[in-house]
């Protein structure tokens, strides 16, 4: 991968929450999810120590929501415990929490103009679930003109075969390298020049 120092990231983490962790709610995710925590963090340090922002977008649904009409049971609700960060990942007070109506973490919050106002380019995405709210910020990020990374072993969905077909999917695609996957691994070294 080419050398991107003179970009400006933000790491993007998405749904890592209460809810999608709880056995009562039986999430198929939630293994694979937590088999990411580890590695969401040790990113988390490397950008702590760049000084770079780092981001929760975190869903924030109310009961009556459309797409709960569907099969998908109402979770992490607005304003309730389930909502809430997970207490295993390393969240510090000056981290952007960022709630958010819907799959996206651009759609209707504000995200757009408070990364311009920070001066990003690049969004290094992670978090859940790899074929829905990550994929649908990823593109997102990518038609805001955002340069994008999709985080290839910070991401997880269900099943395991889902998260490689998705990452397969954009390993070669026409806006590379606008939109690439990459490990977490690559992508600091990328940034930094550090091998």
């Amino acid at each position: 991968m080419e050398k991107q120092i003179n970009e400006k990231p933000a790491l993007l983490i998405i749904d890592m929450l209460k809810d999608d962790f709880d056995d009562k709610h039986h999430f198929p995710i939630t293994p694979f999810a937590r088999k990411i925590i580890a590695p969401i963090n040790a990113m988390i340090g490397a950008f702590r120590k760049e000084n770079w922002p780092i981001v929760f977008p975190s869903d924030a649904f109310h009961e009556d929501d459309f797409f709960f009409k569907g099969r998908m049971k109402p979770h992490s609700l607005a304003g309730t415990t389930g909502a809430e960060v997970i207490d295993e990942l390393d969240r510090k007070e000056e981290d952007f929490w960022l709630p958010k109506p819907r799959f996206s973490a651009f759609f209707k919050t504000g995200l757009e103009d408070w990364l311009r106002e920070k001066g990003v380019t690049l969004c290094a995405v992670a978090g859940i679930a790899t074929n829905f709210c990550v994929l649908t910020t990823v593109m997102d990020a990518i038609c805001h003109d955002f340069k994008v990374v999709l985080l290839e072993d910070c991401t997880a969905a269900f099943p395991e075969e889902t998260h490689q077909h998705i990452l397969n999917i954009y390993r070669r695609n026409p806006l590379d390298p606008l939109l690439r996957v990459a490990t977490s691994a690559e992508l600091t070294a990328d940034l930094t020049g550090e091998k």
